[in-house]
């Protein structure tokens, strides 16, 4: 299918980014010649949430509006137990030789709002609630420019060096103004951009692309970066591992029997709980942690986080469609009026 051609192709070419990194080119560390600290910190950021405001079909959200027992499951997942899951999780992975900056990083993961867009692609291609996917998947990524932030100094203890105020306000210019921008303008520009659709999503993916790269170059210019393999492997198992888990326990969730979940909404809760938004994330984490040593390293599990989710969404996409339709073939059986016996 074509979306899942686009997905590969993107993840393929940000490794090869990722992989170049090595080089550490000079002109994009910080303080070099094209001053990242500027262009990335502010302009880049601002140009994603602005691209975001543009394409976010606001109108499309309301018929999903009312739907607050799913919301309600999905942003409280998300935002309060995936967190406090992970960190007591990390708790007994402490007393490990795991890098704790990635330990850290996983901390992070846990703490970010779902992505506006994987989850909604994979619960449409599965044919799920998409409605719902598109309401969670929007409404938890205003939520986390407010709650990522305070669950970041909760859970890693940073408040005394981070200075709180300046977060937000450096949020707000650069995430919420813009996004708010993008929405005026689609309002005056809706038939043109209805017509010709540009290609929102490559827009982001590039500037995505050049923040990740700017994160990895300061890493990499660092002479005293420190990260075995060990640990590096290790965090790829605990990523799919938690992955895997956490979709299982939000499918057994919203399946139970006194559950008043649809098999179309239990795709769209399955996704948008378990997915985490790496355009929010990492220009989040370039913020709050600002001027932080190991900033790359807290940043490695949410760069494997983020394909990993994408790689097994996709794989899981056959199974989970099979189980809905069965599952909606059942019911669908079960409400039929029984035909009267004849005597």
């Amino acid at each position: 299918m074509l979306w899942q051609l686009r997905l590969r192709y993107f993840v393929e070419f940000r490794e090869c980014v990722v992989a170049l990194v090595v080089e550490a080119s000079p002109g994009t560390r910080s303080s070099g010649p094209l001053k990242p600290e500027i262009t990335i910190t502010y302009i880049a950021v601002s140009a994603i949430f602005f691209n975001s405001g543009l394409s976010l079909k606001t109108e499309e959200l309301t018929s999903a509006l009312m739907h607050v027992k799913l919301h309600l499951f999905v942003q409280i997942f998300t935002l309060v137990f995936f967190p406090t899951a992970i960190w007591v999780f990390l708790q007994l992975l402490s007393i490990t030789p795991i890098n704790e900056w990635l330990l850290k990083g996983l901390q992070t993961v846990g703490c970010m709002p779902p992505p506006v867009s994987s989850a909604v692609i994979l619960t449409k291609a599965v044919g799920g609630n998409e409605a719902a996917a598109i309401f969670n998947s929007a409404f938890g990524s205003f939520l986390g420019i407010v709650i990522t932030p305070l669950l970041l100094l909760l859970f890693l203890g940073s408040s005394s060096s981070v200075p709180f105020t300046s977060i937000f306000s450096q949020l707000f210019m650069t995430v919420v103004v813009p996004l708010i921008i993008g929405q005026i303008v689609r309002r005056y520009i809706k038939d043109w951009l209805e017509r010709k659709k540009p290609p929102f999503g490559a827009i982001s993916s590039s500037v995505l692309l050049m923040i990740i790269y700017t994160t990895f170059c300061d890493t990499f210019a660092n002479p005293n970066i420190d990260l075995d393999k060990f640990s590096l492997i290790i965090i790829v198992f605990i990523i799919f591992s938690v992955q895997m888990s956490f979709m299982f326990l939000t499918f057994l969730f919203s399946t139970r029997n006194n559950s008043t979940f649809t098999p179309a909404d239990t795709v769209a809760i399955v996704f948008c709980s378990t997915h985490k938004s790496l355009t929010l994330g990492i220009p989040m984490l370039k913020i709050v942690f600002a001027g932080y040593e190991h900033l790359s390293l807290i940043s490695v599990p949410l760069l494997i986080y983020h394909p990993a989710q994408i790689l097994l969404g996709s794989l899981l996409v056959p199974t989970i469609k099979s189980w809905m339709l069965s599952r909606q073939k059942a019911l669908k059986l079960t409400r039929q009026p029984k035909a009267p016996v004849k005597v």
